[in-house]
């Protein structure tokens, strides 16, 4: 029998980053193979805290498993447009985004009927007895299971402050759905502005959204994105004693897509925020994993578009 999840405690877990290192993850899309391979890797990295920006399902194949190992790894998650299409409708999407995100609600829905079932079926081929304590158990919990995954999704904040970082999925002006990409830095100066005012003194922003990796900092009056690989991979979060006002801390960060990386490198990407050192800083990773399973997976799923596998080998 599989374990249940654990109650969601999205609130208020992580309200200190003293001394840890905390994995941002984002973009999860129900790839379960490329969280699984991340979760790995962080632990292998010393991580000893999880957080999620957002689209834990949404276009990938299996988004009952991812929602299953956020709530129960990850101090909170953030609402994504994805996950907000479970409990309302898909906005602005198009059509294939959307009909993944009406067999996404389906699947969240009714798993429990497809366990009750499979229960039943062990029953009347003689496995289990009706009478056995196990059945009933099963039952309670496969109810339980069910009622915890929709209070997960139902509980996920749109926002998020912890000491001098802020968190949302999309940006300040709109937490949900607002994109913000690297080309912006230089072709949309006043949405830049807009965002980063936005940003509270001597506060960094976790956002999500757009699947690509790297932070966007202020010089002066103009603005500058830097990828991970111009930054070598470590951003030092800026000290207060580097500078001359608190605006100049301002820096917005995204740590690209666990599930459905868009910048062409078809791996997983996610940051670490360590803050064990005299020094915050921000390390960008990536990390292998059997992106062609997950591929199979979406090709043999008549309700997800076989694009949605394809682009995955090509991260993109």
């Amino acid at each position: 029998m599989r374990c249940s999840i654990p109650l969601p405690t999205v609130s208020s877990r992580l309200e200190s980053t003293s001394l840890v290192r905390i994995a941002i993850l984002s973009d999860i899309h129900a790839n379960l193979a490329a969280l699984e391979a991340v979760m790995a890797h962080a632990e292998a990295n010393k991580v000893e805290r999880y957080i999620s920006l957002g689209d834990v399902v949404g276009y990938g194949p299996d988004p009952v498993e991812c929602v299953d190992i956020v709530a129960a790894k990850c101090d909170w998650s953030l609402l994504g447009n994805h996950d907000c299409a479970v409990l309302y409708e898909p906005t602005n999407f198009n059509e294939v985004a959307k009909r993944a995100a009406y067999w996404t609600r389906d699947a969240i829905m009714q798993r429990h009927l497809v366990e009750a079932a499979a229960l039943d079926a062990k029953i009347s081929s003689g496995l289990l007895a009706a009478t056995d304590p196990m059945v009933s158990q099963e039952r309670v919990r496969i109810e339980r299971d069910r009622m915890r995954r929709l209070d997960f999704i139902n509980m996920m904040p749109v926002r998020k402050r912890f000491d001098r970082y802020v968190a949302v999925h999309g940006t300040l002006r709109k937490y949900i759905n607002e994109y913000l990409f690297p080309q912006d830095a230089a072709q949309y100066p006043r949405k830049m502005r807009d965002i980063f005012s936005l940003i509270p003194d001597g506060c960094t922003l976790f956002v999500g959204h757009t699947h690509w990796p790297g932070v966007f900092s202020r010089d002066y009056d103009d603005f500058v994105f830097e990828s991970p690989a111009d930054l070598e991979n470590v951003w030092m979060v800026p000290d207060a004693s580097e500078v001359e006002a608190p605006e100049e801390l301002k820096a917005i960060v995204n740590p690209g897509s666990v599930g459905q990386p868009r910048d062409g490198d078809p791996r997983a990407s996610y940051a670490i925020l360590d803050t064990s050192g005299p020094r915050h800083k921000i390390e960008f990773h990536r990390v292998e994993y059997d992106a062609q399973k997950t591929c199979d997976r979406i090709f043999a799923n008549e309700q997800l578009d076989r694009w949605l596998g394809e682009r995955l080998l090509e991260g993109r």
